[in-house]
């Protein structure tokens, strides 16, 4: 592998038998460590915050609910755009500049990290107003097409209006913390959203109920407390940065494109698999409704929350994979890169797999959590017992997506992720054309995700990311 670095035009060189000896310290640390340890290490932080997030939108649920069924309905309007912008921000975009600084730092060219970050912020903070702009303009219209009326639809915007008007603040919070991901520093991240959750817990209820001389604000006031959280992670993070104390600072300079396009060949291809995992939901959702009625409307809906909770569990294991792939390919180490993928893409089974068959074996200790309809736990059943077993495949494949996203390579992945989504909604639309079973529905997504993983493990396999090795030890 070094031959090949070499060959790329290194000029990284090798000393004592290890890569990168003129590298920064903490960066040749990913170069040498015990690779199992190693992603361990890295990904226990996002783990521990993937638990602490799940808890918080739970507990903010909780509190929102009080306000009666208007208020709950219209959180959950909310919810899907709201999960767009965190996935959109963490996990495409926010993988684009961890990869790009990664790799940048893996082949020596550190003013170039330091740059990359400072064009991360500007682009994903223009992205974030550009989506404030567009739901604070079409807020309404957005939400009376996904069916809101009267008491619903005023709490959607009320708590809309607010969560957007600070995005900005959202998408240069999560800007930061992916350059600093790109490092291979995950602690500080995680602590950042572990003060998140601290302070989110009371702040929440204090917004929403008032105390005292503070007035409640409502549904609104959730919003607040979340706006809050962001503009204090913002400037934690920011100064961090600034301080020295990370491995890249991000340095003020003349916008340059190749930085963008860097950041944003990987990032929007990443975007578009986080749009089509929400197009699944949404569209398998309305025809489970179509099928039989509204109790499988809720009953797939709820099973199929479970499922997005296994996302921030792949971006626990799937973000360390950013970090190590794209410093492993900057440097030219392609098979200690490989080996890094496969390893995380692995524990990342194994972790789903585990929570995938207890669903299936017990899927109403799940669904009893958010109601007690008969017809809605037995559609919800069905779904988890079907799909529940196929979980660890989707973890699997993500975990290598993230993996692709280090090494700057998402074609080929893309393409399996569109395969995945026209298996998906295709197998449900035939089903509802044909009046089949509702089971037939969930076994299409079951289906796809099964490919998914399994198309996914070939294509990185294959994956040629000596080109990437190439193109990373010369400029982006």
């Amino acid at each position: 592998m070094r031959a090949e670095a070499a060959a790329a035009g290194s000029e990284t060189p090798v000393v004592d038998g290890l890569p990168g000896a003129d590298l920064d310290p903490r960066t040749r640390a990913l170069l040498t460590a015990p690779v199992g340890p190693l992603i361990a290490r890295m990904a226990w932080p996002n783990l521990v915050v993937m638990l602490l997030q799940a808890s918080t939108g739970l507990i903010e649920t909780y509190w929102v609910g009080r306000l009666g069924s208007d208020a709950l309905a219209g959180m959950a309007l909310v919810f899907p755009p709201f999960m767009l912008m965190q996935m959109l921000s963490v996990g495409a975009m926010g993988g684009g500049v961890s990869s790009a600084i990664a790799r940048a730092l893996g082949a020596g060219r550190r003013d170039d990290a330091d740059r990359l970050a400072f064009h991360g912020v500007v682009l994903l903070g223009a992205i974030g107003l550009v989506f404030s702009v567009l739901m604070l303009a079409f807020g309404r219209p957005f939400y009376r097409l996904l069916g809101a009326d009267g008491g619903a639809l005023e709490a959607a915007l009320a708590y809309s209006n607010v969560v957007f008007a600070g995005n900005v603040l959202l998408w240069v919070m999560n800007a930061l913390a992916s350059a600093m991901r790109g490092t291979g520093d995950m602690v500080v991240p995680a602590l950042v959203t572990c003060f998140g959750v601290a302070l989110l817990i009371p702040l929440s209820p204090l917004l929403i109920y008032g105390y005292g001389p503070l007035p409640g604000f409502g549904v609104a006031g959730a919003g607040m407390a979340i706006v809050a959280f962001n503009a204090l992670g913002c400037a934690y993070l920011a100064w961090r940065l600034a301080s020295g104390r990370a491995v890249v600072r991000p340095t003020r300079v003349p916008i340059e494109t190749r930085f963008f396009a860097d950041i944003f060949k990987v990032g929007a291809l990443a975007s578009l698999t986080s749009i089509q995992t929400n197009l699944i939901f949404i569209v398998v959702t309305a025809l489970s409704g179509k099928i039989a009625g509204a109790p499988a409307l809720a009953g797939y809906g709820v099973g199929a929350r479970l499922e997005y909770l296994l996302i921030p569990l792949s971006f626990g294991f799937g973000a360390p994979l950013v970090s190590l792939v794209g410093t492993h390919v900057g440097a030219g180490e392609i098979e200690r890169a490989k080996r890094i993928a496969f390893t995380g893409a692995v524990f990342a089974f194994a972790a789903a797999e585990t929570i995938g068959l207890a669903a299936a074996a017990f899927p109403a200790a799940w669904l009893g959590i958010f109601g007690s309809d008969p017809a809605m736990i037995e559609a919800g059943s069905a779904y988890l017992r079907i799909a529940g077993p196929a979980y660890g495949f989707f973890a699997f494949g993500m975990a290598l997506y993230f993996a692709s996203q280090g090494a700057g390579r998402l074609g080929k992945p893309l393409a399996v992720t569109v395969v995945r989504t026209a298996i998906a909604i295709g197998g449900a639309a035939l089903a509802a054309h044909m009046g089949a079973p509702l089971w037939t529905m969930f076994a299409a997504v079951t289906l796809a995700i099964l490919v998914y993983g399994s198309a996914m493990g070939w294509v990185t396999w294959r994956a040629d990311w000596s080109r990437a090795a190439a193109a990373s030890r010369g400029r982006p």
